[in-house]
């Protein structure tokens, strides 16, 4: 589908089976958390998804070229972003396999009923609230956890999965125990992990696949550098953590 864009909109290629995404320099645009999470979620022919904090949906839309699915629900609770996000799932034609909700993910109840997805996924604002913040309050609530706090993202991935259901999250590596106590306390156990680094040596973020219901034990894979000794992002990343 051809779309219009606006003075401050620019469109890219994804690189991927002809997939294009739309990006507005206004918002929070995407960077390479999203391609490492789509890189590792895993899906089956017949799962039903939900995305926490969609944004403008790159990550449901890699999704679609690298796996089979049924259908993911996209939330995405800033007005701005989700018509953006709807406009890029329109402009490649996967509104039969991607619907955008603008809604906060807690009000789920009002559109499916609980513990009914097989998986859910999240790339969520995880800057703590005493971070300083910038100028953009669309690009704050986006980084600033004050929109979903960390206790709030794993309670209601809980609810929102069957028994055995899949979380997969990103966030940032200096709340890592945090992230994973939380995971703990809400019944999700995780079960693969790694971090990333910036190839300065630096831990950027951590990945983590948690089960609901699952048991204990996790295995944690080697680090992945997303980037090289200049800062620039790898076009190129290792696939041993991103085959089916």
């Amino acid at each position: 589908m051809k779309v219009n864009l606006s003075k401050d909109e620019r469109l890219e290629d994804l690189q991927c089976k002809g997939l294009k995404i739309i990006q507005n320099k206004n918002f929070y645009t995407f960077t390479s958390d999203s391609v490492v999470l789509a890189n590792f979620i895993k899906l089956k022919k017949n799962d039903k998804c939900v995305e926490i904090g969609a944004g403008c949906g790159v990550i449901s839309i890699l999704l679609s070229a690298k796996t089979e699915f049924d259908k993911i629900y996209a939330f995405e609770i800033q007005d701005e972003m989700a018509r953006l996000a709807e406009k890029n799932v329109l402009m490649n034609d996967l509104e039969d396999k991607i619907c955008v909700v603008s809604d906060d993910v807690r009000n789920f109840k009002q559109h499916f009923e609980g513990e009914s997805f097989d998986v859910v996924f999240s790339n969520p604002p995880y800057m703590r609230n005493d971070i300083a913040r910038g100028k953009n309050p669309i690009k704050d609530k986006a980084r600033h956890d004050e929109m979903l706090p960390i206790g709030d993202l794993c309670k209601t991935a809980y609810n929102l999965l069957k028994f055995n259901g899949r979380f997969y999250v990103v966030y940032t590596a200096n709340r890592t125990a945090e992230l994973i106590y939380t995971l703990v306390e809400n019944n999700l156990e995780p079960k693969r992990m790694f971090f990333t680094e910036n190839g300065k040596g630096k831990v950027i973020l951590v990945i983590i696949e948690a089960v609901k219901g699952g048991k204990h034990g996790v295995e944690v894979l080697p680090h992945l550098e997303t980037n090289d000794i200049n800062g620039e992002y790898l076009n190129i990343l290792h696939t041993r953590y991103f085959n089916n």
